[in-house]
């Protein structure tokens, strides 16, 4: 399997794969990702060049953003001083659920914030997805704290504030990793 960027011309099939994803949590009682997710967002994330997918043969089996930038409002100015990268959307194809292709790719993502000088690897995770976040703990990451207020609404409730973190290192994925060298962060 080979990890590489997504590309412009990728929006469609990310947008699709999410949404097969969303159905699939519904089935499972999660009120994750129910809205659908903005085209021009994603779009504007993959032109930031962290947005990488992984491919088995043509067919895309998993995603991932990875980007040196917090979401507003979770992470304290402390965290925030300290070199960190977060992850988020990080999504398998049920063709391939069960072969820990969502653990290698946190080993991959912790392996490339290593190379890019974070100590941190990062993740706010659905605040009701108790099966999601008990998966992150087996994952080696530690809960930091859950943010419940200052959603992007109104300041209302935040459905995703489960934060965790692990410290990053090298780590052997096992894909054929396609991507750039990943930039060096900026010292605080």
């Amino acid at each position: 399997m080979r990890i590489a960027p997504a590309q412009p011309d990728d929006v469609a099939k990310l947008l699709a794969f999410r949404e097969e994803a969303a159905g699939w949590l519904t089935r499972k009682g999660s009120d994750q990702w129910q809205r659908p997710y903005p085209a021009d967002r994603l779009l504007a994330t993959i032109r930031c060049g962290t947005v990488f997918m992984v491919l088995d043969g043509d067919a895309t089996v998993a995603t991932i953003t990875l980007t040196p930038e917090a979401e507003e409002g979770l992470w304290t100015e402390r965290e925030l001083g300290e070199p960190s990268m977060f992850i988020n959307k990080l999504t398998v194809a049920r063709t391939h659920a069960g072969r820990n292709l969502g653990g290698r790719l946190l080993d991959w993502a912790g392996d490339r914030a290593y190379r890019a000088g974070a100590q941190w690897l990062r993740l706010d995770a659905w605040t009701t997805n108790e099966a999601l976040q008990r998966y992150y703990l087996q994952q080696g990451f530690e809960h930091v704290r859950t943010v419940r207020e200052g959603g992007a609404v109104n300041g209302g409730p935040r459905v995703s504030g489960w934060l965790a973190q692990r410290r990053t290192a090298p780590t052997e994925h096992g894909f054929e990793d396609l991507t750039p060298t990943p930039a060096t962060l900026p010292t605080q």
